[in-house]
């Protein structure tokens, strides 16, 4: 028999996770979310991280509607609004102030702790890894989606909202399509108190994003907190396990250094001017953090159609619904976006049915199915559009292309953060 009350399960802490408990909430409606990783400390919530650009109709709107939004505004400003695209040997071909730009930086870092600050303690589940999801009818009618914890046991819910990113568990009870290579590695450094430290790279990068094309790869840099440049090296990469089978994986920064720069297949062709940004980049990294090992993945996407027959009691948000390149700058706004809506859907059902958890399942399940739909069509519409722009940025000249694309239709959504 159904519990009276609703039982409602969030997989996954991450910014669509927590916008969702965050506008829930505040509508008092109960909750759990379950997220892998630990609680972040303050320190480490304070170490730089990727910058995320923020859309007005998108993750702004989330903001605004969660109450977050002038605290939001208090976080921003490590990475302004401004842009610059060099060719492959550092010569700039473009740059902005950000002047025809609205869309506000911040860390990835500061957004986790400011939604975590909105959600009580007690409905966040730190430490747990869910390894399947199934669902179960009741002799009432009545859908049941239990997760299996391992270790910690197993809970069964009334709705489960699977925002558990690329490689979701909850995915896997609504289809089996999983994410590809999209062709493309990505490394990751950072350069702490690049102005102080190095004022020529800091007048190089700027003082927002920065991306050097050619050759089909890119050398990309944000700036973020502590005065940091978070740089990117995105190589265009047949093999999906280029990092294991070229041993980078098993280096730390400044031994991959060496092969990145000397082979020509990677960046050994470019320019001084770049070479030295990932000189530094790779020797700052390796001596923040001596005998890691260099910070490489493979980047991968869900097809840009993604769509599944809709199923009572489950849904996916995010990048478990939706995961594509950062090359428009969209992911974590329309996770933000799938969050405000889908909450609009819970909070509607859950005023309608009071109490009861079968009323309140039988009230969202349409809801939720028009939801999907909608979901589906923005979100392919976005993908497209960032699998367009990465064919322009990883093209042979992809800085004279990207600067084409900027004087043609003025500047793109600033690439969010890996």
């Amino acid at each position: 028999m159904s519990p009276s009350l609703p039982r409602i399960a969030i997989v996954g802490g991450g910014p669509a996770g927590l916008t969702t408990a965050v506008l829930l909430h505040k509508d008092s409606i109960p909750f759990t979310i379950f997220e892998l990783r630990q609680k972040p400390t303050d320190e480490e919530l304070a170490k730089p991280s990727g910058m995320l650009d923020l859309h007005e109709e998108s993750g702004i709107a989330a903001l605004r509607e969660c109450g977050l939004f002038d605290d939001f505004q208090k976080l921003t400003g490590e990475c302004t609004e401004a842009q610059k695209v060099a060719d492959k040997d550092g010569n700039i071909l473009y740059r902005d102030e950000g002047e025809k730009s609205e869309r506000p930086e911040i860390s990835r870092h500061n957004l986790t702790k400011l939604l975590i600050s909105h959600i009580p303690a007690a409905q966040i589940t730190w430490g747990r890894k869910l390894l399947a999801a199934t669902s179960s009818i009741t002799a009432s009618r009545h859908t049941e989606i239990e997760l299996d914890f391992g270790p910690h046991g197993k809970q069964t819910f009334d709705l489960v909202i699977g925002a558990d990113g690329a490689w979701s568990s909850v995915r896997k009870l609504l289809t089996g399509v999983k994410p590809r290579y999209e062709g493309r590695q990505n490394i990751t450094l950072t350069i702490r108190e690049v102005t102080k430290k190095y004022p020529h790279l800091s007048d190089l990068v700027g003082t927002g994003t920065f991306a050097s094309l050619g050759g089909r790869h890119g050398v990309m840099s944000q700036r973020g907190p502590q005065d940091s440049a978070r740089i990117y090296i995105f190589l265009t990469i047949d093999e999906e396990n280029f990092a294991t089978k070229s041993g980078l994986a098993s280096q730390t920064a400044t031994a991959a250094k060496e092969r990145i720069l000397s082979d020509s297949a990677l960046i050994g062709a470019w320019g001084p001017v770049i070479k030295e940004l990932v000189t530094v980049a790779c020797k700052e990294e390796t001596g923040d953090n001596p005998g890691a090992m260099v910070d490489i993945k493979p980047l991968y996407v869900l097809p840009v159609d993604n769509a599944w027959e809709h199923r009572t009691g489950a849904t996916i948000i995010g990048d478990a619904s939706h995961l594509m390149g950062p090359w428009a700058g969209e992911g974590v706004n329309l996770a933000m976006w799938d969050s405000l809506l889908l909450a609009h859907a819970i909070v509607k059902a859950h005023e309608t049915a009071g109490k009861d958890a079968t009323a309140f399942q039988r009230a969202l399940d349409p809801l939720v199915k028009e939801f999907e739909v909608d979901m589906a069509a923005r979100s392919k519409e976005k993908a497209e559009e960032s699998k367009k722009n990465g064919e322009t940025m990883f093209g042979e000249d992809g800085a004279k292309a990207f600067v084409e694309f900027f004087n043609i239709h003025g500047p793109p959504a600033e690439q969010a953060a890996i």
